[in-house]
């Protein structure tokens, strides 16, 4: 495994007192994740691409501490270029219609004999356990069977796919037995039908199914390239089902194994599975970094979205505190003791993010004279440009036009030009509602902004 990726080059060697405290730190920023991840159940699917790769020992390593770490793994594994290649040696015609491969008798030999031998290999790495290295005094052992009862995928639009099928079920039991057994689950890209024939599956297809089965926390796909990217060229961060099929329609030419992925991915997510993520198999350790990380590494597919805009609890004062303490600290904000915050806390809103709050905000209204204030207005120090306070922003709007207000007004004393520049301007202390100018501290002078709102818009519409 190479740490490069997860925490900051100075904290990879931890030799002096500065790195040691970089590595504490990021360790301790993963506990979260590793007590969440423990005795969950993960599929991970990659293609064939990853076992002609020399860093196949890396992924393999990451796998292994996974596993060390509780978390029952199936492993669906693709074999598309061995295939190939024993196609090419053979001297047979590759034919593919709609990106699926017509498996002819010759085809389907060169498929037994790839994926045989993939799982072979991939038995050999994880049984490893040379001293010195990642996989040291491990034992993991594995396991593969006919898990997959798969049928034919028949005649369409004319073509017989011959000995291309697709997944009929899932043997869950027999699969869950051998990870309650403490196995690493293996499962190539291959069906048997109870008649006893052999059919070529798509692996996207048998991860998806496979997680379906087994009701796993998170399906997870190594994809080629750079991962799924946005009109700029930038990672996708978070996508909806419904907008992965929005986005496989509007682009036919994503490369096809991207593309099966999120399709699979979506219908896993239709199917109950909470979280898909697409993550770049060339980036090394993003696996890791996906997992054990707030921010992750790839592209995270689900049903609903994993950040959400809702209304604080108490259980959220100890986030909040956080958030609002350096802005208290630096005369920011006025300080507000737990206390106090336990008695309002039914004002505030907050955006959560893996139990983690990322922003805060209260509103207090003042119905009879159609304005409300915003205070408390804070953004986790990671998150800061990212979007997330104008989103929060848009959110209290909308909240305050709920509940009848046609004004908005903060005071600040630091943070003038973020308000104006969202529409907020100047006001004067005779602006403010009645028993708010009682409340006003001379001492601390601070600038009054109002915001005049918009009509129409739902929470949430920003």
């Amino acid at each position: 495994m190479t740490a490069s990726d997860l925490v900051p080059a100075a904290a990879t060697d931890v030799s002096g007192p500065a790195s040691r405290a970089g590595f504490v730190d990021w360790f301790r920023q993963c506990t979260p994740y590793i007590h969440a991840h423990r005795g969950r159940t993960f599929v991970i699917a990659f293609g064939g691409e990853a076992l002609d790769d020399a860093a196949l020992p890396d992924l393999i390593h990451d796998l292994a501490l996974l596993h060390g770490l509780g978390i029952r793994l199936v492993l669906v594994h693709g074999a598309r270029p061995q295939i190939e290649r024993r196609l090419a040696e053979r001297g047979v015609e590759l034919r593919y219609v709609n990106g699926l491969r017509v498996t002819d008798d010759a085809a389907l030999a060169c498929v037994k004999e790839a994926a045989g031998s993939a799982r072979v290999e991939i038995e050999a790495l994880l049984s490893m356990g040379l001293a010195n290295s990642p996989m040291a005094g491990v034992r993991i052992p594995v396991a593969s069977g006919n898990f997959v009862v798969a049928r034919p995928l028949g005649v369409l639009d004319g073509v017989d796919y011959r000995h291309t099928g697709s997944v009929r079920r899932i043997d869950r039991q027999a699969l869950r037995q051998r990870l309650d057994d403490g196995a690493v689950a293996l499962m190539p890209p291959i069906g048997y039908s109870p008649t006893g024939e052999v059919f070529n599956l798509s692996a996207a297809d048998v991860a998806r199914a496979a997680a379906v089965a087994l009701n796993a926390d998170k399906l997870i796909f190594l994809v080629e390239g750079p991962g799924l990217l946005d009109a700029a060229g930038a990672p996708v961060s978070a996508l909806l089902a419904a907008e992965a099929d929005a986005r496989l329609a509007a682009e036919p030419t994503l490369p096809e194994e991207l593309a099966a992925a999120l399709r699979a991915g979506a219908a896993a997510c239709r199917g109950g599975i909470r979280r898909v993520h697409l993550i770049s198999r060339q980036h090394d350790g993003a696996l890791l970094q996906e997992l054990f990380t707030r921010d992750g590494a790839g592209t995270l597919l689900s049903a609903e979205p994993f950040e959400a805009q809702r209304a604080a609890r108490g259980s959220d004062i100890p986030g909040i505190r956080a958030l609002l303490r350096p802005l208290e600290q630096s005369g920011v904000l006025v300080p507000r003791p737990r206390a106090h915050l336990e008695t309002i806390i039914d004002q505030f809103q907050v955006t959560e993010r893996d139990g983690t709050i990322l922003c805060c905000a209260a509103l207090f209204a003042f119905p009879d004279e159609g304005i409300g204030e915003l205070a408390c207005v804070a953004v986790h120090p990671d998150y800061r440009r990212r979007g997330h306070g104008e989103r929060l922003l848009a959110h209290m709007d909308a909240l305050a036009r709920t509940r009848g207000l046609q004004r908005l007004f903060v005071l600040t004393t630091q943070s003038a030009h973020w308000f104006r520049e969202r529409g907020f301007v100047p006001g004067l202390i005779e602006d403010l509602p009645v028993a708010r100018q009682r409340l006003y501290n001379v001492q601390r002078n601070s600038q009054v902004y109002i915001k005049a709102l918009s009509v129409g818009r739902e929470v949430g519409g920003g």
